[in-house]
């Protein structure tokens, strides 16, 4: 297989989320906002990924290190008076570290990976149903730090004030970033080392591979890139409080990479855009929404009804998701003289 037909794995995804964005980009100002959400939920589903789908070991506690990069993002990034004012009893460090955008992403993404790195030396040694309880563990107790103790952020208040730096641009090159990292990384030896021990564990251990060392290392990656998604979220709302980043965006993201194709990129990607497009479109739709002249309007409520009735679906339909855990292949691979 030639390179260019191998880099398409990334070349059409991203194909794909600039077609969004773009397109996004010329709807109403409030389906804009929509539309920008998408692109930033869609970077925490491939974020995700990264560790989920390469090691196959399900984690419910990778929102914990969104949350966490979301108030590092925040905090780092509110004016100082401010938060002195607000939060008085928040660490005098926190308080005066105000940083610009860019500088706010990488404090983001350096505190999820430190934070999956302190979780992940334990949880690695587990696989199956007790690697899932215990990252759900990790996610109840991190939501109950952020929202009790006041020393380190807001606590159960809003932290508000954060710079609305997250449009149409920062949102789809954070999106973009994050997905090449992940191909980077699943096209990489080490990547290929953890699906190896992902399919036959024992023989990966024949041959050398230390599964419980490349699993930390996805682990400590895969943090960081949902920490760096947690950044631009927070810069996408303008506030946040610790219920935003907690058991609905755990399950939400988890069910779109399921339904796109937990095993692969291209189904991240597909299984994010689709399924949280089409709750932005019936969250529209539950509040009256004019789409090509036509007038759409659904109970309040349905729209939850209609996700889960659809992602059903899906799945008795497709049980490896919308792509088949399958990569996008290069489409002219029976025309351009390659076997």
């Amino acid at each position: 297989m030639s390179e260019w037909r191998r880099s398409w794995e990334l070349v059409g995804p991203a194909l794909l989320v600039v077609l969004v964005a773009v397109g996004g980009s010329l709807t109403s100002r409030g389906f804009q906002y929509q539309v920008q959400s998408v692109l930033v939920t869609t970077a925490i589903v491939v974020g995700i990924y990264v560790f989920v789908g390469n090691s196959g070991v399900l984690s419910f506690g990778h929102v914990s290190f969104v949350a966490l990069g979301a108030f590092a993002a925040g905090i780092s990034s509110v004016p100082a008076q401010s938060l002195a004012t607000t939060f008085p009893q928040m660490a005098t460090f926190l308080i005066d570290l105000e940083l610009g955008n860019v500088s706010s992403l990488l404090v983001a993404a350096v505190v999820g990976a430190a934070a999956a790195f302190l979780v992940g030396v334990p949880i690695v040694r587990l696989s199956g149903l007790s690697a899932g309880i215990a990252t759900f563990a990790v996610l109840v107790i991190s939501n109950n730090v952020l929202r009790n103790w006041e020393l380190i952020g807001p606590g159960a208040k809003t932290l508000p004030l954060v710079p609305r730096t997250t449009g149409f641009v920062q949102a789809t090159v954070g999106l973009l970033l994050v997905m090449t990292v992940a191909y980077i990384y699943q096209r990489s030896r080490f990547g290929r080392m953890l699906r190896a021990g992902r399919e036959d564990p024992v023989a990966a251990q024949s041959v050398g591979i230390d599964t419980q060392r490349q699993r930390l290392g996805a682990f400590t990656l895969s943090g960081a890139l949902a920490g760096f998604a947690g950044g631009l979220l927070v810069h996408l709302l303008g506030s946040i409080t610790t219920q935003q980043v907690y058991l609905d965006l755990t399950f939400v993201t988890l069910a779109m990479l399921v339904v796109g194709g937990i095993g692969s990129l291209w189904g991240a990607v597909v299984g994010g855009l689709a399924v949280a497009g089409l709750n932005a479109l019936l969250g529209e739709a539950e509040r009256g929404l004019s789409l090509l002249g036509v007038e759409l309007a659904i109970p309040t409520g349905a729209r939850l009804i209609v996700l889960g009735a659809v992602m059903l679906v899906v799945l008795m339909l497709e049980p490896d998701g919308i792509t088949g855990s399958r990569e996008l292949r290069w489409p002219f691979a029976a025309t351009d003289g390659s076997s």
